[in-house]
């Protein structure tokens, strides 16, 4: 095992290290665990060049050791972050990196710096009664639902390597442990504000906010009322995000506030799911007894997370609270006509609107009423009406699965309708569909079975196969319906669990 030295790493990543330049509040200094027999089980070769990073050494053997903690690479300045948060409505003063390790950030392509972070890679001072590690299993899932997000062109952390460390953690059973790569804007969370404000370490929670101006939001350094603008801005990107996995039928399960980046990136693929049957008050999460993240809930609940965000820099706004709070809430009052406006946009393109009219909620509305009355896949069933509408067969084959016909008929001719009124040729409709209406996505049961024979079998082949097919997933592969279809009863999984 090598633990710890410098080899052939050099120039590899060119860490930058902004993050480490804050006060030592903000995080620990503190190494990965090395652990006993690391396996790469996979590697993001795109993500790899589009982070400028040596993809030829870390695909081998360099990559095996670095992405299991065994081995700091040139450059590197491990650190834990600090933070707290809101978990289920309940306030937490200190939570923090109890499994993950930030090794560094790097510059991609576009200038952007990233944060890369090892995930299950040991004990840390936040690891409270944790192990600092993670089951595989967990790992597989984040993998593939995070390539799967991003793919379907929604901000998301991505998964840069998958490896397996040789060494089983104790859970309910003894389970195969992994280390998870993750790459995010940063790892900045609303969390990350309120650790500082409940603290009131206002010179600190100072250092934050302008950190996390000039890190993700530079173009506002220039306004009159920066911190508002700062909050705007956050605003904004959390309600394009959470109305988008709207649009998609996702779940999150854990919009905990320190599950909350303020540069408006999904993060911490737990207990999360993607919706088969349609149903407004669909929860999967175990822990989530009351539906509190359920998938109706998820905008209020992000418009919560963001009033606690406003709640911690209200020092920073105005020296009178009682003024700032005023300011802030009247921008956060803002937030759900953005957050509506936003989802109507995402969902007239799945309808194949190419103009606004002031009906197009009405049949949004009459046509997820008809989906929860049916029974019906969201997914599927939105992938079907993007079918040529000009096929004489298109009525009968869309409504085959409706138990009331005629109210799905009577609804396609308002939808029909609509569509001629947009002066598009039906082929481009359908186009134009078919290129926001997903045909596979990362569905329970799939995921679930990745995992069996992954961590059960020692088999990644399905995993890996379902890994290619979710990185295209507007375009018809021709491949096995299963892939697409939704589950067979007894292939329902109704429950997940969180990665801990």
């Amino acid at each position: 095992m090598t633990n710890y030295k410098k080899n052939n790493s050099k120039n590899v990543f060119n860490f930058k290290n902004s993050y480490v330049k804050l006060s030592n509040d903000f995080f620990q200094r503190i190494n990965p665990v090395p652990v006993k027999e690391p396996n790469l089980l996979e590697f993001n070769e795109d993500l790899s060049d589009f982070l400028n990073l040596d993809t030829g050494k870390l695909k081998g053997d360099l990559g095996k050791l670095v992405f299991s903690g065994n081995l700091i690479p040139d450059g590197s300045d491990p650190i834990a972050l600090a933070y707290a948060g809101h978990q289920f409505g309940d306030f937490v003063p200190q939570l923090g990196d109890g499994r993950a390790i930030l090794i560094g950030e790097v510059i991609g392509k576009d200038k952007k710096k990233y944060d890369i972070q090892l995930k299950g890679s040991g004990l840390t001072r936040f690891s409270r009664q944790g192990d600092g590690r993670a089951p595989l299993g967990p790992v597989i899932r984040e993998f593939l639902m995070s390539e799967a997000i991003f793919h379907l062109n929604i901000p998301t952390t991505r998964s840069l390597a998958m490896v397996s460390t040789g060494e089983f953690v104790k859970r309910e059973t003894f389970l195969p442990s992994g280390i998870l790569t993750r790459v995010a804007s940063s790892h900045v969370r609303v969390g990350t504000f309120e650790y500082f404000s409940y603290s009131k370490n206002y010179k600190s929670l100072k250092k934050l906010i302008d950190y996390s101006i000039n890190r993700h939001f530079k173009k506002i350094k220039k306004n009159k009322d920066l911190y508002l603008s700062f909050f705007y801005s956050v605003m904004i990107l959390q309600a394009k995000l959470v109305s988008s996995w709207m649009n998609v039928g996702f779940i999150h399960g854990v919009m905990n506030t320190d599950n909350t980046l303020v540069s408006g990136e999904t993060i911490d693929y737990g207990p999360c799911a993607f919706m088969d049957f349609y149903n407004p008050s669909t929860v999967f999460s175990f822990i989530d007894t009351f539906g509190r993240y359920s998938y109706k809930n998820q905008g209020q609940i992000v418009m919560w997370n963001l009033a606690k965000l406003a709640e911690s820099i209200l020092p920073l706004i105005d020296k009178n609270l009682e003024r700032a709070k005023k300011k802030i809430t009247e921008i956060l009052l803002q937030f759900p006509k953005i957050f509506e406006d936003f989802w109507i946009e995402g969902m007239r393109k799945k309808f194949g609107l190419f103009t606004k009219n002031k009906k197009d909620f009405e049949i949004f509305k009459s046509f997820l009423e008809l989906l929860q009355m049916e029974e019906l896949d969201f997914t599927s069933t939105f992938r079907k009406l993007s079918s040529k509408t000009s096929d004489e067969k298109f009525d009968d084959e869309f409504l085959k699965e409706f138990k009331n016909k005629r109210n799905g008929k009577n609804w396609l001719m308002t939808w029909k309708k609509r569509i001629y009124d947009e002066k598009k040729s039906l082929d481009e409709v359908s186009d134009f569909m078919k290129a926001n209406n997903p045909i596979y996505i990362p569905r329970n049961h799939l995921i679930e079975r990745a995992i069996k024979e992954a961590v059960h079998g020692n088999d990644f082949s399905f995993m890996r196969k379902f890994l290619s097919i979710l990185r295209s997933p507007y375009r018809d592969l021709k491949i096995e319906s299963f892939f697409s279809a939704p589950p067979r009863t007894d292939e329902l999984v109704k429950k997940t669990f969180c990665g801990t």
